[in-house]
């Protein structure tokens, strides 16, 4: 039986121990992202805040100013951040006003070790900004883990819900979704999640080439997968506990929302799902399920696009929502 066992662990233990080969050490893109974020403020005008909640603090970038139009809030997911929108916020906000975040344990935000990551403490972090800014109207702009806490606020607030965009993400068990490989590794329980976690926290070169790997099965314009592999991956090192964390709650999360479709069904505010076609995770059978599931939603499918429709595709995702949500009876610029 011990033999057994021992047998196991080694077939598990290979691909660290193959990595470890190739990634003992960390890799430094501090230089690239100081160059990157240098280049990014100088052609892109925004507005930086910190917002407080619970004594944490929020790492917020406002785009372009409050008009008669509803302000969009875009989330990202894991393992990214802000940086996700950079591509597409700028395309969008010379008509709109726009806010990107980052959210508790990632990004430029504060990232406590022992804080509970769970689609609740997304959800204040939400809240947090939309009482920051005082908004009246807003457009959750959701895109994969961010999908429940978005979806989540706008069926409680409707009257502050002009709409909802849901952009390559997910809500509840559907028959067609399907975890990233690096979701199923920390998602899963078992003894294959566990050495995971205690290997990728040990050996940053580890969670590096992991990480890389992922981001670039995200994106489908080639020539992008590297400076967002790079720009990405030098935040990813401290973001590790909010991962873990989300990872752990996630199969719980996705059953705690598998009864409220009823909810969903109910939403009547406008929502326009946009998908990248090529992700074979969060993919067009998703957004086809949910789109039956929205009564007042349109379905996009972006050509060439995968995981990170917003990266290889900002043109056509900001097309599709300047016009958004569309105007009411009366209303006027």
């Amino acid at each position: 039986m011990k033999r057994k066992t021992y047998r196991l662990l080694a077939v598990m233990f290979l691909p660290f121990n193959l990595l470890l080969l190739h990634a003992c050490s960390s890799v430094d893109h501090s230089a690239y992202f100081k160059r990157y974020e240098e280049a990014y403020k100088a052609k892109v005008k925004y507005k930086t805040h910190h917002v407080q909640r619970d004594r944490l603090s929020i790492h917020v970038r406002e785009y372009g100013a409050k008009s008669i139009r509803p302000t969009f809030i875009m989330m990202h997911g894991f393992p990214d951040s802000m940086h996700l929108y950079d591509r597409l916020v700028p395309v969008l906000a010379a008509n709109r006003h726009v806010i990107t975040f980052d959210f508790v344990g990632w990004g430029d935000s504060d990232k406590p070790d022992n804080h509970r990551y769970d689609v609740a403490s997304l959800r204040r972090d939400l809240e947090a900004v939309i009482a920051h800014f005082r908004l009246k109207q807003v457009v959750p702009v959701v895109h994969d883990a961010s999908g429940q806490p978005g979806i989540d606020w706008a069926l409680d607030n409707p009257d502050k819900s002009a709409g909802l965009v849901l952009l390559n993400t997910y809500y509840s068990p559907m028959p067609t979704l399907r975890a990233p490989e690096a979701i199923d590794r920390f998602s899963t329980p078992g003894i294959r999640r566990d050495i995971s976690v205690w290997a990728t926290r040990h050996w940053d070169g580890l969670w590096l080439s992991g990480y890389e790997d992922q981001i670039a099965k995200f994106i489908s314009t080639k020539e992008l997968r590297r400076p967002f592999q790079k720009l990405l991956g030098h935040q990813s090192l401290q973001i590790r506990p909010a991962f873990y964390g989300l990872n752990r709650v996630l199969p719980n999360e996705l059953e705690m929302r598998q009864d409220k479709t009823a909810q969903l069904k109910q939403f009547q505010a406008p929502v326009r799902i946009l998908f990248g076609k090529d992700d074979p995770y969060l993919n067009t059978g998703v957004a086809r399920d949910l789109h039956q599931i929205f009564p007042n939603s349109e379905l996009f499918l972006v050509e060439n696009a995968g995981h990170f429709v917003q990266i290889d595709k900002p043109e056509q995702v900001a097309g599709l929502l300047s016009d958004f949500p569309p105007f009411q009876h009366g209303e006027t610029e």
